[in-house]
């Protein structure tokens, strides 16, 4: 019963202020949380956000069916030219997308961290307006260039005309990554599994198997990529609209234009390096291709093994994609609210958690790496050893892309001089090693990059950023995986073939597993 205060003793009065008080400033200040609290609330985040994306992932590699049935129908050459048109065709996307997909996460993170729901339906329609535009311009820009300069390139005519086709997938990848990172900016996760791990796999099947039957032949790889690019992009949009369909509109909202310049403005930093990342990781396989007929075992068949071990391999870039997607907006959210040592410590349990599923998968692709590749044919077992390379790289730059992630929120320009550096490293250990080794050439000239900018970005977080590393983080994994390679190499010196690969990953798996489950339940004893 509230109390009459006209007649109430002054002394009451003054304890009722002071009450009143107190209940205001409990609901504008949050109450205080200790760091592992808090650390452990952000965790229990994380974990539901990569359950969603590992479901995504896990779907998305349903696209190796497209794949598997290319390398079966049409052979490795075939699948050789259509990696090299894709890869490129990727590349060169990251200028149309002009890096909204990294920046609109970003924003519209940040705008609901305030509550801002408006400015967050806005910032949807003009990214998707630009990316789609953009993309556009600069898809009809490079096919009228590859067309005119065509006799200058010095490559297999089948290529350019591979490129110029599947450049025409560009709007539809536009439209996915932006679609995406929205709704991954909302922190809806799901959505993913619907436009690329199920969507895009099944269309993009469906389209080659009908442009089989209806007479593309060799080029149905690069229709099938078009038709299940767009199909994708276009349930991703669908889903992303959804996330808006209930916000009202916002009466004092900026002008598109200001929008896109802030967007743009933010997002050109970060287009540039992530040029110059996809220029890396695609780098190797293009070079490959050029070298075509003019270095040791470079052809087209081998070409084509190449970038089945490539796809093979690819699989260790996708556990980032599991936890990157959803630590991306945490940990602008942190930054932008002043959390620094929280996101350190959420980055350290991320990095181990990447470390405990990395390592035993590097571990069986270098093992077992040949018997792996025969699932597309005979041809596929010389690529065994170029495999376990680029399985180390590729779970290089997955764990790397953390700290990638990271220094994004908050210096962004430190990433482009990063990624500028490793470019530079990567065209000069490339353009030395393939010409004299071929494809071990391309396998080792794209590991020494993932390594030096691995380098970069953990001297970055630690001496510019001030966040402190332990040992303790990281060890556990590395431990385990250190004394379960051991057998696993004893027994692949002494049992060859099939068999020595399939036995000694799984002696190794054998001594990690326990080891791993041994720490999982350590961690869990202190919260039981």
């Amino acid at each position: 019963m509230t109390p009459n205060l006209e007649i109430a003793p002054a002394g009451d009065r003054l304890r009722e202020e002071q009450i009143s008080a107190a209940e205001v400033a409990l609901e504008v200040a949050p109450p205080v949380v200790d760091a592992p609290a808090r650390v452990d609330s952000t965790g229990v985040e994380l974990k539901r956000g990569a359950f969603f994306n590992t479901i995504a992932m896990l779907a998305s590699n349903f696209r190796g069916i497209f794949t598997f049935l290319v390398a079966r129908l049409l052979g490795p050459a075939a699948l050789g030219i259509f990696s090299v048109a894709w890869s490129t065709t990727d590349i060169i996307s990251k200028i149309g997308v002009l890096g909204l997909d990294n920046a609109i996460t970003t924003f519209i993170a940040r705008s609901e961290a305030v509550g801002d729901h408006a400015r967050s339906r806005s910032l949807f329609r003009v990214a998707v307006v630009l990316g789609i535009a953009q993309s556009v311009v600069t898809a009809l820009v490079v096919i009228v260039a590859l067309r005119l300069f065509n006799g200058h390139l010095h490559v297999q005519p089948q290529m350019v005309s591979a490129i110029s086709l599947v450049l025409c997938a560009m709007p539809g990848l536009a439209l996915y990554r932006i679609s995406t990172a929205i709704s991954r900016g909302m922190k809806v996760m799901q959505h993913d599994i619907y436009s690329r791990g199920m969507t895009e796999p099944v269309a993009t099947t469906l389209a080659f198997l009908l442009a089989i039957a209806v007479g593309f032949k060799q080029s149905s790889p690069e229709v099938a990529a078009i038709l299940g690019t767009a199909a994708s992009g276009l349930i991703a949009l669908v889903l992303a609209s959804s996330l808006f369909r209930h916000v009202p509109a916002q009466r004092t909202v900026l002008s598109p234009f200001s929008e896109a310049r802030s967007l743009l403005a933010y997002s050109a930093p970060i287009s540039i390096y992530q040029l110059i990342n996809a220029f890396i990781a695609r780098l190797d396989l293009i070079l490959l291709g050029y070298f075509v007929g003019r270095a040791p075992g470079a052809t087209l068949t081998t070409v084509g093994v190449y970038s089945a071990v490539i796809g093979t391999a690819n699989g260790l870039r996708k556990v980032n994609q599991a936890f990157n997607p959803i630590f991306a907006p945490v940990v602008a959210g942190m930054t932008a609210t002043g959390d620094h040592e929280i996101a350190a410590a959420t980055y350290a349990r991320l990095a181990q958690w990447m470390l405990w599923i990395l390592l035993p998968l590097v571990a069986v692709l270098s093992l077992a790496g040949s018997t792996i590749l025969l699932i597309y044919g005979p041809a596929f077992w010389q690529g065994g050893v170029w495999l376990g390379i680029v399985a180390f790289a590729s779970a290089t730059n997955a764990f790397v892309a953390l700290g990638e992630t990271v220094i994004m929120v908050q210096r962004p320009l430190l990433n482009l001089l990063h990624s500028s550096v490793t470019c530079v490293v990567a065209a000069a250990g490339l353009l030395w090693l393939i010409p004299r080794f071929g494809p071990l050439g391309a396998a080792f000239g794209i590991l020494l990059p993932y390594v030096v900018q691995g380098i970069l970005r953990y001297a970055t977080l630690r001496w510019v950023f001030h966040w402190k590393d332990s040992w303790s983080d990281i060890s556990p994994p590395l431990i385990a995986a250190g004394i379960a390679l051991v057998p696993a190499l004893i027994c692949r010196a002494f049992v060859g073939g099939m068999a020595g690969q399939v036995t000694s990953a799984a002696v190794f798996l054998t001594v990690f597993g326990p080891q791993w489950w041994r720490h999982h339940i350590h961690r869990k004893e202190p919260h039981s």
